[in-house]
């Protein structure tokens, strides 16, 4: 069974790297990144170096690509080996981008990895100040499942300091005002 797995989750891979059809490759990350919540399959997606192409979709164009390589970096980054693997392969940064994507999924799952990716050493970088901000904003928007995971976020990552600082530099800024008309 176990080699039976390894062997279905490389003709995946296998499949998503020969496909030319834009769909083939959806379903399949789709897959991969629903393998990724199961840790039994942590290891073997290590070895088929899953990890790094999660990461390398993050900036593709495709909106379904980078939604579904968010969703299986954010599964995968529980565990303590893929986390430290993300954060050495200068993860945290194309995870950051993903915050201002359209795709409502893509944007949870983003701030769900910057949380479970957030250790003493990684902080500094998953609660930059531009983060921070950003947390400000999406603990204001209307989008409850938003709202409630920005400010937990805040909550339980940043520090009073940091939060005030986000707050005192949103309110010198244009963010909000509305563009002219032609």
């Amino acid at each position: 069974m176990e080699l039976g797995r390894l062997e279905y989750l490389q003709a995946l891979v296998t499949e998503f790297q020969v496909t030319d059809s834009t769909e083939a490759k959806e379903q399949v990350l789709a897959n991969l990144a629903n393998f990724a919540y199961d840790p039994s399959n942590y290891e073997y997606l290590r070895q088929l170096q899953v990890l790094d192409l999660f990461l390398d979709m993050l900036t593709e164009d495709n909106e379904t690509l980078v939604e579904f390589a968010m969703g299986g970096l954010c599964n995968l980054c529980l565990d303590k080996t893929n986390k430290e693997y993300i954060l050495e392969a200068s993860g945290v940064e194309p995870i950051i981008s993903c915050l201002s994507s359209s795709n409502e999924e893509t944007v949870m799952s983003a701030v769900s990895a910057l949380m479970f990716l957030t250790t003493p050493r990684s902080r500094a970088q998953t609660t930059a100040l531009p983060v921070v901000e950003c947390m400000l904003r999406f603990s204001l928007s209307a989008n409850t499942r938003l709202s409630n995971l920005a400010s937990i976020f805040l909550q339980d990552y940043c520090s009073p300091q940091q939060v005030e600082e986000a707050r005192n530099l949103s309110k010198h800024t244009a963010v909000g005002i509305p563009l002219p008309k032609d």
